[in-house]
């Protein structure tokens, strides 16, 4: 008599979302115009000369190419937690969203270092421009999301080699022009080493949501 097959399913999965943008093809070039000037006129310190970041004020600014991407961001992740929650579409428009969002300039040899945001529910990157893969560092510029969940967990040759969902290591995503990815904002990630020829430009976005009647809501 044969034994029934074990039953094994992930718990406390998290999800990452991969949305693409249908705006795009039209409004990255003006995005691309619009942060490059802005950079160029802005005087205040960076701490990397090689990785440019606005202040995140970016989705309280009037540009019309600003005013879309922010309907489109917005749009995207709605979706992405519209798939994850037991949420009604209806209920889910309750909730006030509050957004704060910047905008990343990365130039070769830079990166943007490893963090997680505080009071912050839903993490979202959106790609701008980005130069081809380069064929040297497939990793060049990539987002990488750490896993912590497990760090403490004993490794033996059983669960070092562990298949996804299961595998306790970091994973990659690659911008793409025109894709944002939406993760939760606990996450601790990075762009890595940007070893290309070209810029990368990418748009950040902080959201939360609130519940009617929901307070003590610290401020951004």
């Amino acid at each position: 008599m044969n034994a029934a097959p074990p039953l094994v399913v992930p718990i406390l999965a998290t999800p990452f979302g991969v949305v693409p943008l249908p705006e795009a093809g039209a409004l990255n070039p003006e995005l691309t115009a619009l942060f490059t000037a802005r950079m160029a006129t802005d005087s205040s310190p960076q701490a990397d000369p090689l990785c440019y970041r606005s202040r995140d004020d970016l989705f309280e600014r009037p540009e019309e190419p600003v005013r879309s991407l922010a309907a489109a961001i917005v749009r995207g992740v709605y979706a992405v937690v519209e798939t994850v929650n037991e949420f009604t579409v209806a209920q889910l428009r309750e909730l006030k969203l509050e957004a704060r969002g910047w905008f990343t300039i990365v130039k070769p040899d830079g990166r943007v270092p490893a963090a997680s945001y505080p009071l912050t529910a839903w993490c979202a990157i959106y790609c701008v421009a980005a130069p081809p893969p380069s064929p040297a560092r497939a990793d060049a510029g990539a987002l990488r999301l750490y896993e912590t969940r497990l760090g403490t967990m004993f490794q033996d040759a059983t669960n070092s080699m562990m298949k996804m969902p299961y595998k306790p290591s970091h994973c990659s995503w690659r911008p793409v022009p025109g894709n944002m990815a939406v993760f939760p904002a606990s996450l601790t990630h990075e762009i890595a080493l940007f070893r290309s020829v070209g810029e990368l430009i990418l748009v950040t976005v902080r959201l939360r949501f609130v519940g009617p009647g929901q307070q003590g809501m610290p401020r951004w």
